[in-house]
């Protein structure tokens, strides 16, 4: 494989994201069975919410406005929190102008945005608030802050989840992830950036009270762990180890999205998650051209992509 620039990562990860969103959107829901006796092969339309081919959901939304968010104010919590209530009052982002999906604890942080809580503040904090809905989006903010020092790159990371969710895990989770894309995007190999990831993680986090329910996460041969053993429903552990493990067992994008989508359940976001992923890894050019062509909105994604990525590279 050749290794792609790092221009060519980052929009891999950014189109790989939605990609692997739009791939999961017709079937979300359904059980693993399913896709066992139908197998997403590629592109579907209509389905499980009756969207159009290359239709991204909430998850590809909101990766969208953290992106604009970032590009236009910097790192600024508050107004990436307002661009989420523009998209959930007014589609800001959507492929075709309508939400058709959105998570409880999404919904419940953005009414809190709405009655003036401060954006940091309104992600839910108890046990239960700890779904898939900030990992979803996180990718732009990763990225974006990759040139800063330890702290500050997982710190906003933690900030950013706390929009929406603002559980200690749930951001922890966040960090996990933006470890290994950082790690990826320094030319490691899955197998070793996860192994880097783990050892920042543990550095990081050894002594928080969640840490024990990353120890899945933190086993050397994640890949070895049986398909039965993959969870693939809205619990951001679930998600964050589906993704990976759909990394660290194939050899192209096509093929880990795929799989992603393949787990069942909670399709576009698992498909979202790995596809952010394996677009970083393998780069734009591996993405397939007749899944990047049915995308809407073209020229919006080509003109926010290019500016993102002409402030926040770093080489």
């Amino acid at each position: 494989m050749n290794r792609p620039n790092q221009q060519q990562r980052f929009l891999g990860g950014l189109y790989g994201s939605l990609v692997g969103d739009a791939l999961g959107v017709p079937v979300e829901f359904k059980p693993r069975n399913d896709r066992l006796a139908d197998p997403v092969t590629g592109m579907r339309d209509y389905g499980t919410h009756g969207q159009p081919a290359g239709t991204w959901s909430d998850d590809g939304a909101l990766l969208l406005c953290s992106a604009e968010s970032l590009v236009e104010a910097g790192f600024d919590t508050q107004d990436m929190g307002e661009r989420f209530v523009r998209w959930y009052e007014g589609g800001l982002w959507t492929a075709h102008g309508t939400i058709f999906d959105i998570g409880i604890a999404t919904r419940s942080a953005l009414n809190r945005i709405r009655s003036g809580i401060p954006a940091e503040q309104a992600g839910g904090r108890d046990e239960f608030s700890n779904g898939n809905g900030s990992l979803m989006r996180i990718l732009p903010v990763v990225l974006a802050a990759l040139k800063e020092d330890e702290e500050t790159f997982w710190k906003r990371i933690h900030q950013a989840s706390a929009i929406t969710h603002g559980h200690l895990r749930s951001q922890m989770a966040c960090v996990f992830y933006g470890l290994m894309v950082r790690a990826i995007t320094e030319g490691l190999r899955p197998e070793t950036a996860l192994m880097q990831a783990q050892s920042c993680f543990a550095g990081i986090f050894e002594k928080a009270g969640e840490f024990g329910h990353f120890s899945v996460l933190m086993q050397p041969s994640l890949q070895d762990i049986a398909e039965s053993q993959i969870g693939s429903g809205g619990y951001v552990l679930d998600t964050l180890t589906a993704s990976l493990w759909c990394l660290l067992t194939t050899s192209s994008f096509a093929e880990c999205v795929l799989k992603a989508v393949n787990l069942g359940d909670d399709t576009d976001t698992t498909g979202c998650v790995a596809g952010g992923l394996a677009g970083i890894y393998y780069g734009l050019e591996a993405i397939p051209q007749e899944w990047l062509e049915v995308l809407p909105r073209q020229g919006d994604l080509r003109g926010l992509f290019e500016r993102f990525n002409s402030l926040f590279k770093t080489l």
